[in-house]
């Protein structure tokens, strides 16, 4: 189970697509910290941005939900360097493809 962190809705409707078609659920697409943390209990990995709705909050938001819930996360920002030390299985720079979302 996916939980999506992005607060631009076209990209989160289309990482959303993007793992319905390969087969995932989504629980949840989150634009902001609370809702983010209030969706992850029960998500496996999250797709998180770096800048939010509430500022970059991306980093502090992946560090909670690895902490509280387990939940892996991959980073999908045009702004890599703003996720040095926050924990994360990698990172997909924006603009992303569906084949770098897959993998």
């Amino acid at each position: 189970t996916a939980l999506i962190v992005e607060d631009e809705i076209f990209v989160a409707l289309d990482l959303e697509r993007i793992l319905t078609e390969a087969g995932y659920r989504v629980a949840a697409i989150a634009a902001d910290r609370e809702t983010a943390l209030a969706a992850a209990e029960h998500c496996e990995f999250a797709f998180v941005d770096v800048n939010l709705r509430d500022g970059p909050s991306g980093p502090s938001i992946a560090r909670a939900i690895a902490r509280q819930h387990g939940v892996k996360v991959v980073f999908v920002t045009a702004n890599p360097t703003q996720i040095e030390g926050a924990p994360a299985v990698g990172f997909v720079r924006k603009p992303f493809s569906e084949r770098a979302i897959r993998a």
